[in-house]
């Protein structure tokens, strides 16, 4: 029994592991070379919503409407042009803080809740 098994004697149809790693780089190349697909390009249009901010948004009453989404959509977008991580956005009786890079609604007041508030850890702020 001087006869070494080797991987490929054990199993003769399994491509070798660095056969599987060729093939791993070449589909990521052909994938980056085609462009985002479009759940990339719809996931990255649209705005979301924390947890703390659906939580927030239901302890206050506030429903947003979509006109009232596509409205917060474009002022992220202008935020995001000028450079802005993290947003207030007042818009009607209401102001939301905003993580511009994700699309994400943070957390949301209503306008009893704004008042006599202060907003820190943000760069800017839209009023629409």
């Amino acid at each position: 029994m001087t006869d070494r098994i080797t991987v490929g004697h054990m199993y003769p149809n399994v491509p070798s592991p660095i056969a599987a790693k060729r093939f791993d780089v070449s589909v990521r190349r052909q994938e980056a070379s085609q462009g985002p697909s479009f759940q990339d390009v719809f996931n990255d249009s649209l705005v979301r919503i924390s947890h703390h901010a659906g939580v927030r948004l239901q302890q206050r009453g506030i429903e947003l409407k979509p006109e009232q989404m596509d409205k917060i959509g474009t002022a992220i977008e202008k935020a995001a042009a000028k450079g802005a991580k993290e947003s207030l956005i007042v818009m009607d009786n209401m102001a939301m803080i905003v993580n511009v890079k994700s699309k994400t609604i943070v957390t949301a007041l209503d306008r009893t809740s704004m008042t006599d508030n202060v907003f820190t850890q943000i760069d800017s702020a839209v009023i629409i």
